[in-house]
């Protein structure tokens, strides 16, 4: 597959445009806290949602937006997460109406998204005040919009791709905020993808609920299932490929492209954990099944032992092993291996569910980088899985004792 890096962010695909402003949420002025995604024709719209059964009103009220499969707009808040108000419902929707009155659209092609504290009400007056601005400064500016999600994101998350379908040029981009309340099981995160491809919704719903699985799904900071996160999906239809109505090979194309861009804000979430110093990543090979590797996978990425080990660089294999052992995975100990490695190399820790002779400063070395991968072999089958997730230090409880206050 021809995939080539770009940029632009979620302006990156043709009628796409962006912004971000303050309009009053945050204390720091310097801070965006209200972003907006247009695309100047109808598009084709998907999401995925949070398992959390305490959801954001902006949840449901986007569910119902998209329900004909169609959208144009993504209007997002940062600082209140509008979640736990009895006029919760209400305000998500007059958000909508708000900027579909100053857009000339329909309120039920907005979407809405709203990521902050929780239990707190939300004040449309400021966002009202605001909308006229946001949408005035619409143009290339996707790193407007990153900035305008962000909560305690350290970094801001935007990816860009070109990829062909049906001979045609196509560009995929997106955007994310997560840093804390990151766990499996969708969607723990706010992601914001665009597309110039021609797809139908029912395929476009299709694609993203199946690329979760193997992405955000495969993702975790913190074990906190968030109440607010989605992940939604625009395709317009610019880029003049023949519209992807069923399975084949632009579908494959298509997903390959997606698969691509989600991975990598995976890894740029998962890398930005509240507090976090390094990325790690597991992958399991090995394993009878796929279930069975990817749920291997996320106890030992899971694991406060495994994140506090890689935190201190210490190659404490053992709490890999008993990760695996608790995970509810029928799987023979005796035939896993263990490797840690990163820029400076390899090693091997554990052979046969048992240790080896290794040296610690050769480990110690491979462990003080910035990203981490851990090895594991289960010895049972051809199946494998990845996740993603972060070391665990001091400070994820120094910024969650006071984020409130």
């Amino acid at each position: 597959m021809n995939i080539q890096a770009i940029s632009g962010g979620v302006c990156a695909a043709q009628g796409f445009t962006a912004n971000g402003i303050h309009y009053g949420i945050r204390k720091n002025k310097e801070k965006r806290d209200l972003s907006l995604i247009f695309s100047s024709v109808p598009a084709s719209a998907a999401a995925v949602y949070t398992t959390n059964l305490v959801k954001g009103a902006p949840l449901t009220v986007t569910k119902a937006h998209i329900a004909d499969g169609k959208a144009r707009a993504v209007i997002c808040n940062s600082g209140n997460a509008n979640t736990c108000n009895a006029d919760g419902p209400a305000v998500a929707e007059e958000m909508c109406q708000l900027l579909a009155n100053e857009m000339g659209i329909d309120a039920n092609d907005v979407v809405v998204a709203s990521t902050g504290v929780i239990g707190q009400p939300l004040n449309i007056a400021p966002i009202q005040a605001g909308i006229p601005a946001l949408v005035a400064g619409l143009g290339d500016h996707s790193e407007f919009a990153a900035e305008g999600i962000m909560t305690t994101d350290t970094i801001k998350k935007e990816i860009a791709l070109s990829f062909t379908v049906g001979g045609k040029e196509c560009k995929i981009g997106g955007i994310a905020k997560g840093s804390g309340m990151i766990h499996p099981n969708m969607a723990t995160m706010l992601v914001f993808i665009t597309t110039d491809c021609a797809i139908s919704p029912a395929m476009l719903q299709k694609a993203l609920s199946t690329d979760i699985q193997n992405t955000f799904n495969m993702t975790s900071v913190d074990g906190d299932t968030s109440t607010n996160d989605m992940v939604t999906i625009l395709a317009n239809g610019l880029a003049g490929n023949h519209e992807i109505t069923a399975e084949g090979e632009d579908f494959t194309a298509f997903m390959f492209a997606l698969n691509s861009l989600t991975m990598q804000l995976c890894r740029l979430i998962a890398g930005d954990g509240e507090g976090a110093t390094k990325l790690l990543e597991c992958k399991v090979s090995g394993a009878a099944t796929q279930e069975i590797a990817k749920v291997v996978a996320k106890s030992v990425i899971c694991s406060s032992l495994v994140k506090a080990a890689m935190f201190g660089s210490d190659a404490n294999w053992g709490r890999v092993l008993c990760a695996i052992g608790y995970s509810g995975v029928n799987t023979d100990p005796n035939t896993i291996g263990v490797w840690f490695e990163s820029e400076k190399g390899k090693i091997v820790v554990c052979q046969n569910g048992a240790g080896v002779p290794f040296s610690e400063e050769i480990a110690k070395e491979i462990l003080l980088e910035k990203e981490i991968t851990i090895l594991v072999d289960l010895g049972q089958g051809e199946a494998s899985a990845t996740a993603w997730g972060c070391d665990l230090t001091y400070d994820y409880v120094k910024i969650n004792g006071d984020y409130r206050t």
